[in-house]
């Protein structure tokens, strides 16, 4: 198998079969987003695992050729935390880390709250533990926001069924370039033949339960070892909802990234990587020093 390329599989589970792409080697760990759809082009956060990984990217119950919902129900954050649970068994892992960027890492919470026992480690970078908006003025998503209406303008245009490819991709850049610290870097940053899709399904259930998601007095449940990942500057899932998570997980590590927006994996790739290898290292440390008796260490609260 080329370990350098996307591998494309579809895998059985008892909740039914379900579209990953493989790339890497090393330990197993899961990515995936809440309403994209991944192809072999891969995708620019689960990137950055696979020098040290072998990185399972998941496409969702609704999303590119996984199985389709046959109740709607079946889209909630927990039943999405169920068939990652099925896929994870399927594979045949006894424990596997996690990595969730923005709705993935909303995700992993929940993960973490009810299957810590099954995650080595938990990695959550531009993410929150509740809905982000109503009570920050510092999210583009409220209407206090300056570029709030721009941002509402470019959502309304992408919506669009009669919209050209290059017209798409026009209006996805300047929506992207919201969210970046330095925005005239966007064609360093995005510089890949990466490409992926939006689950229209899987979008619109997200916006229904999103007003009612709040995981903040579930967070202490999250045994497993969890790092935290926030641009400082984030206009999506903004610092103060990171810093929340940080305070609330028993286990856990937070690192502002201090030239960052929503991409740090991107804004700021070396020092992404850096603080992923120190992390992922800190983490096999303490399991070789539990198993040879001399504890966990320290690096943690």
């Amino acid at each position: 198998m080329d370990h350098t390329q996307w591998s494309r599989n579809l895998i059985r589970t008892s909740r039914g079969e379900f579209e990953v792409f493989t790339k890497g080697i090393g330990e197993p760990l899961c990515v995936t987003h809440l309403y994209s759809e991944f192809n072999p082009s891969g995708d620019y956060f689960a990137d950055s695992f696979t020098e040290t990984h072998r990185v399972h990217l998941v496409n969702l119950r609704e999303a590119g050729n996984s199985e389709r919902a046959t109740e709607t129900y079946q889209l909630s954050m927990l039943e999405t935390v169920f068939d990652l649970e099925a896929i994870r068994e399927s594979l045949g892992y006894t424990q596997w880390s996690f990595a969730g960027h923005s709705t993935g890492g909303m995700l992993g919470v929940l993960y973490g709250i009810y299957f810590s026992e099954s995650l080595k480690a938990l990695v959550l970078v531009g993410a929150a533990a509740r809905e982000y908006w109503t009570f920050s003025n510092e999210c583009i998503y409220n209407p206090e926001h300056s570029n709030y209406q721009q941002m509402q303008g470019l959502i309304e245009e992408l919506k669009r069924h009669d919209l050209s490819e290059d017209n798409r991709k026009t209006l996805s850049r300047q929506r992207t370039k919201l969210s970046l610290h330095q925005p005239d870097k966007y064609e360093d940053y995005f510089n890949k033949p990466i490409h992926k899709k939006m689950s229209g399904i899987r979008l619109n259930y997200f916006n229904r339960e999103l007003p009612i998601f709040d995981l903040t007095r579930k967070l202490s449940l999250i045994t497993a070892r969890t790092l935290i990942i926030c641009g400082k500057y984030d206009v999506q899932c903004p610092l103060p909802y990171s810093m929340e998570m940080n305070e609330g997980i028993p286990n856990s590590k937070l690192i502002t990234f201090h030239h960052s927006n929503h991409y740090p994996f991107l804004e700021e790739e070396g020092l992404f990587k850096y603080e992923i290898d120190v992390f992922f290292h800190e983490i096999n440390k303490m399991s070789s020093d539990f198993f040879s008796g001399s504890g966990y260490g320290e690096g943690y609260k």
